[in-house]
């Protein structure tokens, strides 16, 4: 098709996109564009996308070819496509395939027949060109991992991951054909209504998701990672990978409150018993056929520089599958061992793949490629996760802090700033001004916690409150006996409070875009009663925290909400002004 003035798609030579989201086929042209490129930017006119070397191999490690990229920019753009830049997406592309991780039977079928459908001690990169093979030869990191042979390089099973991490590195996307392990069999069986009686299926995207990343069985399927934002139940997406695969699960995620919530979900939506699923926690270490633990225990060491004794329930079973729930917060220590992992069925579960060290390719390299992702403002444009109405609150600093706060070094900038006193008032006249909403107050000094769970007369959880304590204070608030809770980062992850219809943000990790969608995500699980969210960051003016502030802004305009700044002129004796003066 011809470019056409009336198409929504501005394609330009940095490899950016631009939709127009007012535009005739808008929604169509976001959906055929989402599979191989990132979304940048979404405020209210133009969206900006950006297509990179890693965007282009989640697409071809998804199945998308060169030509399908083409003729999805060639039927939404605007204008014509820029010269030369679709042979540029071929040629990284082709980069894709071009190192094949096989078998030996892998290898020989290709000169004898059949592959067996069994798992060698050994495994061979399979490189046709001769200049590729010659610097993969030349890289002083893969010396020690890899023999030279004819059509490629010889190595180990149990290097098969850190291989492929510095191959990645090197800008070589390894396509993985090696076959995958089947663990001991376990019937796992979805309910067809929920342990509360109630009529239960999962939705169609969720189905989707899972299937997205199981694929046909074929060689290079069965791993990868899903992008849902919180609150659309990726919990269930996991539990439907389970009930297809039928086999010995381990499952990890991020607290000890996380562990409980899959438990109570298993427990709940499929047919297994207690007896078939164990916690491996700091409470409780015991192993089953479903397993689930924190990264918290697997990543602790006795000493500073010693072996990981956890380490040994990844070997206690046969396990056929592993979920990596919040796999963008996967630990260095525990990249190691799932390195170690690779022929065994992998899923990970995020609301969004940024880390802040930049460690998306391990992520790709070692759990495996996106397979499957769903803009937030589709979801809740249906009414899967909740409406959210951001706002940062400005304050001014105190008279007595400014002195202190212009001499102070960088860090100890940010936090005078984060504790700006005014804020106590704020989040009392916030508070006071939602009398329906239940509400979590979120920050990062417990000190600053603790000041406001007195004012507000509200429990407080931070990292040091015992695992029972918390739960009797999630299980009250989910009640409804209290609609205030004050919680450090703890609560940043894996927390299921569906009736928290608002967050109040404190202070946070140096704009973290990361956190920013975990916070958000708190409060985006729908509504009983078809209500908003409310999400606030309260800001001290004319401060680092402005700036940190806008990193965060960033990420949930990118993620299409809108974002207004508000301006508070607060007095000793507390007394507030809320004009709107702007939004962005």
């Amino acid at each position: 098709m011809a470019a056409d003035p009336a198409n929504p798609l501005i394609v330009q030579s940095d490899k950016t996109l631009l939709l127009d989201v007012h535009a005739p086929g808008a929604e169509n042209a976001r959906a055929a564009i989402l599979p191989f490129a990132e979304l940048e930017k979404s405020p209210e006119h133009i969206h900006t996308f950006r297509i990179t070397p890693l965007s282009l191999w989640n697409a071809a490690g998804a199945g998308l070819t060169p030509p399908d990229i083409a003729a999805a920019l060639e039927t939404y753009t605007r204008y014509p496509i820029p010269p030369g830049i679709v042979e540029s997406f071929s040629d990284t592309m082709a980069r894709y395939g071009k190192i094949r991780m096989v078998s030996e039977d892998q290898l020989a079928a290709a000169f004898d027949g059949d592959a067996a459908a069994v798992l060698p001690e050994e495994l061979f990169l399979v490189i046709e060109e001769p200049a590729v093979r010659a610097e993969i030869g030349a890289a002083k990191t893969l010396n020690k991992y890899l023999e030279k042979m004819d059509t490629g390089f010889r190595l180990r099973l149990t290097d098969r991951g850190i291989v492929k991490r510095e191959l990645i590195r090197l800008g070589w996307p390894v396509q993985d054909m090696a076959p995958l392990i089947s663990g001991e069999q376990l019937d796992i069986a979805l309910r067809e209504t929920s342990g509360g009686g109630l009529p239960f299926r999962p939705r169609d995207y969720q189905i989707e998701a899972a299937r997205s990343v199981l694929g046909d069985g074929r060689p290079g399927s069965g791993y990868g990672v899903v992008a849902l934002p919180c609150g659309s139940g990726k919990t269930m997406v996991g539990m439907v990978v389970m009930s297809l695969l039928k086999t010995n699960t381990l499952v990890l995620t991020t607290n000890v409150a996380a562990v409980h919530q899959w438990i109570n979900e298993l427990l709940d939506k499929t047919g297994l018993t207690p007896e078939q699923i164990a916690e491996y926690t700091g409470d409780s270490k015991a192993v089953a056929p479903v397993t689930v633990a924190t990264y918290q225990v697997l990543t602790w060491r006795p000493q500073k520089d010693g072996d990981f004794p956890h380490f040994r329930i990844f070997r206690e079973r046969a396990w056929g599958l592993i979920i990596y729930d919040e796999v963008h917060l996967l630990p260095a220590p525990v990249f190691r061992v799932t390195a170690e992992l690779q022929g065994v069925r992998r899923l990970g579960l995020t609301a969004t793949l940024i880390r802040e060290d930049g460690a998306e390719d391990a992520v790709f390299s070692l759990v495996g490629p996106k397979r499957y992702d769903v803009p937030w403002k589709d979801l809740e444009g249906k009414g899967w996760i909740a409406c959210a109405v951001c706002t940062e609150i400005r304050l001014d600093m105190p008279e007595n802090l400014k002195i202190p706060y212009a001499a102070a070094v960088p860090r100890e900038k940010y936090r005078i700033a984060s504790e700006n006193p005014f804020k106590e008032t704020a989040v009392r006249q916030l508070v006071a001004n939602h009398p329906e909403d239940y509400i979590l107050v979120i920050g990062q000094y417990i000190g600053q916690l603790e000041s406001l769970a007195k004012a507000l007369k509200a429990p407080i959880i931070t990292g040091k409150t015992p695992n029972a304590e918390r739960e009797r204070i999630y299980g009250a608030f989910k009640r409804r006996e209290i609609r205030v809770i004050v919680v450090s980062k703890v609560a940043n992850f894996a927390i299921d409070l569906p009736d928290a219809s608002m967050a109040i943000q404190v202070s946070g990790s140096f704009g973290s875009r990361q956190e920013e969608a975990q916070r958000l995500g708190r409060i985006l699980r729908p509504k009983s009663r078809l209500r908003n969210s409310s999400f606030y960051t309260v800001v001290s003016r004319y401060t680092v925290e402005e700036d940190f502030a806008a990193n965060r802004q960033k990420f949930l305009t990118e993620q299409g909400y809108k974002y207004f700044i508000q301006h508070w002129s607060l007095e000793e004796r507390g007394a507030c002004g809320t004009g709107v003066i702007g939004s962005s």
